[in-house]
């Protein structure tokens, strides 16, 4: 039996019928692009010709020359009507790609309720269906849509439904469990009542989320003896999504010893699934397994420890198998191995014995208990451990600042920022307008240091969060201001608290561009070779 999976990506198709995801005709050709690069064997690029955006789709994803196979999407010819004659199968032709799914019903349920003709009508809209595509030369991928229900319901009609098909030059016979609510081991026994049912054939499984169980489910088909896995990248789809290949095909392929995608391919995983979340303009939820950014993780001070001696203590794989990384968070959870094995990442000589690390250790619980969290802002915990370690020194000095927040009742707010600095020996006062407080005191706070420190320049507020900490205290509560900032080449992430959320928002500003100072400073550093302190921007 072949350990080789059949990797069939439905992202463009059915992961755009989940909620709050819509992507554009050029949106759709960078994630093909990207599923190719990772190496897919089927990419579903839409229903041709239902919208402009699949149409232009269809028609420019030629251009891109991709390895894997770019499929359409169809149901099958319409009731007591001939297949040469329906528009669907036409434009699936039309469409000139080298496959098509074709889905068909098998669940006597809806052939009565849904289609509203007989069992022995549906049979022969799927037979002259699929026949016809197979005459005119494409690979069909056959999806029997609710066969997991059909099944249960009437088992002989649901294996007569496949059968039709494969007698009719399927290509690959998919198992659908379209409303999501079939068991594992419900899976396990129909799939593999099925191989005995039709020996030799390729059956594929497609599942749904709304139990939680869609990669469970398509596992255990894997392991009854199907070989075509349809699914989309981050569990995308209608209701609660479809299956998850960024979990299904790492766990095939690491642990269960099937090979779905290259070994080389395999670490761009983390990559691919972020990026496509990023076009799609949905966060990826931090704790995703394999690719989620806490997926390796480690908060709690003994897990830590024990992975600083070997990873494998609490990681059940390498993350660079999947292109991810370990992660060490500091917080009030943190023990004296968390705060080291960061100062370990920065490069920082920071002795576990000594009064310096249980002092910044004791202030950095201070800080979690007073509001601030450093999990999700590595830059103002980097800036803080090379404070206590001596390893900055003071580049310029905050001395004030004032805002002033205008509204008439003929123009839009108007903000203004005045900054008070001090660089060197030299006292800087500027003011800048902008869009809000905080636009406004990032203009001006660049006016003032950018002739000293062009380099500022090159980055920009990517992210603007705020939370309410002490939700108790309405009005008067504290709130915590996390800001991601961007240069050309680096990411980084920034905290303030305070219960005035302009001040909270100076601390993560000034702290932002701290960081991008102390980087610029490291690389110079790097480059000649030099051990000096670096630089501190004192808030």
């Amino acid at each position: 039996m072949s350990k080789s999976i059949s990797i069939f990506d439905t992202t463009l198709r059915d992961g755009t019928q989940g909620e709050g995801i819509s992507l554009s005709a050029d949106d759709k050709l960078k994630i093909a692009k990207k599923l190719d690069d990772l190496g897919v064997h089927y990419i579903e690029g839409g229903i041709p010709g239902s919208n402009n955006k699949d149409i232009e789709f269809f028609k420019r994803v030629k251009e891109l020359h991709l390895n894997a196979k770019i499929t359409a999407f169809g149901s099958t010819r319409r009731k007591n009507s001939l297949a040469e004659n329906d528009d669907n199968l036409k434009r699936m032709i039309d469409a000139g790609v080298p496959a098509a799914t074709l889905v068909g019903k098998s669940w006597d349920f809806h052939v009565h309720t849904a289609l509203q003709t007989t069992l022995e009508e549906n049979l022969a809209m799927i037979g002259d269906s699929i026949s016809y595509l197979k005459r005119k030369g494409l690979e069909v991928i056959f999806d029997a849509e609710h066969f997991f229900d059909g099944y249960k319901n009437n088992p002989e009609y649901a294996a007569a439904v496949l059968s039709k098909a494969r007698e009719a030059g399927a290509d690959w016979l998919v198992m659908c469990d379209t409303n999501g609510g079939t068991l594992p081991f419900e899976i396990h026994e129909i799939v593999t009542a099925l191989t005995g049912q039709l020996p030799g054939a390729n059956l594929g499984i497609h599942t749904h989320n709304d139990c939680e169980l869609a990669v469970a489910n398509t596992l255990s088909a894997i392991g009854a003896g199907a070989r075509q896995i349809q699914g989309t990248i981050n569990g995308y789809g209608e209701r609660c999504g479809n299956a998850n290949l960024c979990s299904i095909i790492p766990t095939l392929q690491l642990k269960m010893g099937y090979h779905c995608i290259s070994g080389d391919s395999l670490p761009q995983l983390t990559n691919t699934a972020r990026y496509i979340s990023e076009v799609a303009n949905v966060n990826l939820p931090v704790n995703q397994p394999y690719v989620g950014n806490a997926a390796f993780a480690h908060k709690g001070g003994i897990h830590v420890s024990a992975i600083m001696r070997d990873s494998r203590t609490y990681e059940h794989i390498a993350p660079e198998l999947v292109g991810n990384k370990q992660r060490v968070l500091v917080s009030e959870l943190a023990g004296q191995s968390n705060v080291l094995s960061k100062a370990q990442d920065m490069g920082l000589n920071l002795d576990p014995s000594s009064e310096q690390a249980r002092r910044v250790i004791e202030k950095i619980k201070t800080m979690e208990h007073q509001g601030y969290q450093f999990e999700g802002a590595d830059a103002s915990l980097e800036l803080l451990l090379r404070e206590a370690t001596g390893e900055m020194n003071e580049t310029f000095t905050f001395e004030s600042f004032k805002m002033l927040v205008e509204k008439t009742a003929e123009h839009p707010v108007v903000s203004e920022a005045f900054v008070k600095l001090k660089v060197g020996n030299e006292n800087l006062y500027t003011a800048a307008e902008g869009n809000g407080p905080v636009n406004a005191l990032d203009n001006a706070l660049r006016k003032a240091l950018q002739t000293y420190f062009p380099q500022l320049k090159e980055m920009h507020l990517s992210d603007y969060k705020v939370r309410v900490i002490d939700e108790q205290d309405q009005t008067a509560a504290k709130v915590r201001v996390l800001i991601e900032s961007k240069n050309f080449t680096d990411t980084w992430s920034t905290v303030g608290v305070s219960s005035n959320v302009i001040e909270a928002s100076w601390e993560a500003l000034v702290d932002s561009m701290r960081y991008a100072l102390l980087n610029q400073l490291l690389l110079e550093n790097e480059k000649s070779g030099s051990n000096e302190p670096r630089g501190l921007v004192n808030h």
